[in-house]
């Protein structure tokens, strides 16, 4: 006896997985995939090659200049001790440069300083056994001990050998306040996630306007339940969404580092470094499917790119305003705003998060992490519905057949 094949649908599960890895990978290796992460890389490129100039002349603009107008012999000696002094002075030391040239032409230290004042902003003249520094006044009082210490090392009057000073570190008296630093851990956490769930989340919109252009869409509301279809897309896009983190995640992190920095430089988060970014990860999922599923509601009912912009402008102003709203609330944990923004599903990624920045408590974030799954659900639902009813025509007919049966019957 034969078992005669089952027939029927696949389940929605299912049928969101195949849904999910043929768009995955039809927008992995597209070209057009490849220019949007080029893109945000060159920006990232470009800021970080303009503020490392803008540093490098922040820097030089900033420190004031010390025009060394000795005898040439004297005034080489005294650069000397200073590059040599500057490595465990630091700023204390002045930058120095050579005017020895510019003293044949003047011998008034005002007048070659007036002369010389694009170069340098004080000058040393005389002798290093008589020295004498003309410059502001400020300056003058900054730079007298140095100058002398300077002088005396180069004509040999200073000691030979500088010892290294051992430090004795007593301890932190008092524990620090963090809860500023709390904050604006908080709040880089929150623009982070703002920003990569508003520049990822319209991919969904074009992929489903360009698919239903194709009458592509039809073919798989054809094949598989609707809301399959919906939810496929929406995790085929987060799963690009996070190669895309993952590519500008190691590009900035490979510009911090090598720039010196880290984070470090942001205070510690409430559950820790490791903990703070696995929620960041869950929430910015959660963020890009409330905001996936609406966006995927509009491009199914727009039959054109220009429809999908007039209709997304909206939820955009609207997402900023609850970003803002999520940020001001972060200011004043527990408090009834804050509460709300915790409650509500398009702000409860950015209001929980922050959270995250500034409370311990690791209970609260599952329970938010199930609420906001459950609104993606419902989302998904009500959206893959309209577009049954006013794209496919495939809504409920049964009150039009209904009326059409009785006006029969009479």
């Amino acid at each position: 006896m034969t078992r005669e094949p089952r027939s029927g649908r696949l389940g929605l599960l299912a049928a969101a997985l195949v849904v999910a890895q043929r768009d995955f990978r039809a927008v992995l290796w597209s070209r057009s995939f490849v220019a949007f992460l080029l893109g945000p890389l060159f920006m990232l490129f470009v800021t970080a090659l303009a503020s490392g100039i803008g540093q490098k002349v922040e820097q030089s603009a900033s420190h004031p200049v010390l025009g060394i107008a000795l005898s040439p012999a004297e005034t080489k000696a005294f650069m000397s001790s200073a590059n040599r002094l500057g490595e465990q002075l630091d700023d204390a030391v002045p930058v120095t440069v050579d005017l020895s040239a510019a003293r044949a032409r003047t011998t008034r230290p005002a007048d070659l300083l007036r002369e010389n004042q694009a170069i340098a902003n004080a000058v040393l003249t005389g002798s290093l056994a008589e020295p004498v520094l003309t410059g502001p006044d400020e300056l003058l009082q900054d730079w007298r001990g140095p100058v002398a210490l300077l002088a005396a090392e180069a004509a040999g009057d200073g000691p030979k050998g500088y010892p290294a000073v051992a430090l004795g570190h007593t301890g932190v008296v008092g524990k620090p306040d963090n809860r500023v630093g709390r904050l604006r851990t908080a709040q880089a956490g929150q623009t982070v996630l703002f920003l990569l769930t508003m520049l990822l989340a319209g991919m969904v919109l074009s992929n489903l306007v360009e698919e239903k252009a194709n009458k592509i869409i039809e073919v798989l509301a054809a094949a598989v339940p609707m809301d399959a279809v919906f939810l496929g897309k929406l995790f085929a896009m987060l799963a690009i969404s996070f190669v895309g983190v993952a590519v500008w995640g190691s590009a900035i992190c490979a510009i911090l580092l090598s720039g010196g920095r880290s984070l470090g430089e942001l205070t510690t988060p409430a559950v820790g470094w490791p903990m703070f970014l696995a929620l960041g990860t869950a929430y910015f999922a959660m963020a890009y499917l409330l905001l996936g599923s609406v966006f995927l509601t509009i491009g199914s009912m727009a039959s054109t790119v220009r429809e999908v912009q007039t209709l997304s402008m909206p939820v955009t102003m609207l997402q900023l305003l609850v970003f803002f709203f999520a940020s001001f609330a972060m200011a004043t944990p527990h408090a009834l705003i804050e509460q709300a923004a915790a409650i509500l599903p398009f702000s409860s990624p950015y209001a929980m998060l922050a959270r995250a920045a500034q409370e311990p408590d690791l209970g609260q974030h599952a329970l938010a992490l199930l609420g906001q799954g459950l609104c993606v659900a419902l989302f998904v639902r009500v959206g893959a519905g309209l577009f049954r009813r006013r794209v496919m025509k495939s809504g409920p007919v049964r009150g039009r057949k209904w009326r059409a049966s009785s006006s029969a019957a009479r």
